[in-house]
């Protein structure tokens, strides 16, 4: 039976440029990526690591969500 996906939140964080992920499920996560496809694989490296560390019970594949956000702003020409 596979267990329920972890949940992980990534934010754009403008001034620093980077992708910012944290989670309540995975104590101790907090780290950052210039793109999403880097925050992915780290986050593939660093979530069994933390979760090994935490001794946090459970099966050896470990699904994950993540949830992006980012605000833009756009401008509208006169009308």
């Amino acid at each position: 039976m596979q267990s329920k996906p972890l949940f992980v939140r990534a934010e754009w964080d403008e001034e620093a440029v980077v992708w910012v992920a944290t989670s309540d499920d995975v104590p101790g996560l907090a780290t950052e990526a210039p793109t999403l496809e880097d925050l992915v694989e780290k986050l593939k490296t660093l979530i069994p690591e933390l979760l090994d560390a935490n001794e946090t019970p459970g099966e050896n594949e470990v699904p994950f969500e993540l949830l992006t956000r980012r605000f833009e702003k756009v401008y509208r020409s006169a009308c």
